[in-house]
């Protein structure tokens, strides 16, 4: 592991075993990721929640287990946000899918195995192109895993807008007749998802900024207007950790834009 790229924002965020308890539940609504009950994997989310990725993703690894979980979601965070070099972000995505696909044989009911399996590939396959990775067979791949995640876990909110944001992607790129016949990638159900991610998570920035790449992918300008709004929502939240701050940042750099 080289050195990772610092979080921005490096000592905005203090949590510590405590505090990160208390505000589990909130910080989790996205993903569903039960309590840790083995020390160090609470500990290696500390440093995740922190910003301190590149430290949460090898103290994961140390952890092994649920610690698994941590390195793959610092990661792919850290991945998605902060690499800047393309050739190192691909990898870190495909050291994911890779880790996730062994955690599936380990424990086949862990939701995040799956979610964070299809999160990997679904940024790797944006990063060489949607269109490429669909000739590759990877869309398949990232449907059935998050279909998986939601079977395993209905109230999963990350998986409900990935795998909305799966159908708009492949809509856009192929367009509704192959991308339905071809991929299953319907617009009503792409749409859908996306309103039901909503709903499980409401102060999500990310559901907000998902939703509105979607809605202009799948409708066209006509929703330029809500998308923008919902831009803007996601721009005035408020982050409890460093994630939702990169969310945050990412919101409104768009609007400046």
């Amino acid at each position: 592991m080289g050195k990772w790229t610092t979080f921005p924002h490096a000592g905005d965020y203090a949590f510590d075993a405590t505090s990160l308890k208390k505000n589990w539940a909130r910080l989790h609504q996205g993903d569903c990721e039960p309590l840790p009950k083995d020390a160090a994997v609470l500990q290696a989310w500390v440093l995740f929640h922190n910003g301190e990725f590149q430290k949460a993703a090898e103290a994961g690894l140390k952890a092994g287990g649920a610690g698994i979980t941590v390195a793959n979601k610092a990661t792919s965070i850290y991945a998605n946000y902060l690499e800047n070099r393309e050739k190192t972000k691909l990898e870190l995505f495909m050291e994911v899918a890779q880790r996730a696909e062994a955690q599936q044989a380990a424990d086949p009911q862990n939701a995040n195995a799956w979610y964070w399996q299809a999160y990997a590939l679904g940024r790797y396959s944006q990063g060489i192109s949607v269109a490429k990775a669909l000739a590759q067979g990877l869309g398949s791949k990232v449907k059935n895993a998050l279909e998986q995640a939601i079977r395993l876990c209905p109230k999963h909110a990350d998986a409900h807008i990935a795998l909305a944001a799966f159908h708009a992607e492949v809509i856009d790129k192929v367009g509704s007749l192959i991308g339905g016949m071809t991929y299953g990638a319907k617009k009503d159900v792409g749409l859908s998802l996306f309103k039901e991610s909503l709903k499980l998570n409401p102060g999500s920035a990310i559901a907000m900024i998902e939703y509105a790449n979607g809605m202009v992918m799948l409708e066209g300008d006509k929703r330029m207007k809500e998308a923008t709004k919902l831009y803007e929502q996601a721009a005035a939240s408020t982050p409890v950790d460093a994630m939702e701050r990169l969310d945050v940042e990412m919101a409104k750099a768009e609007l400046e834009d």
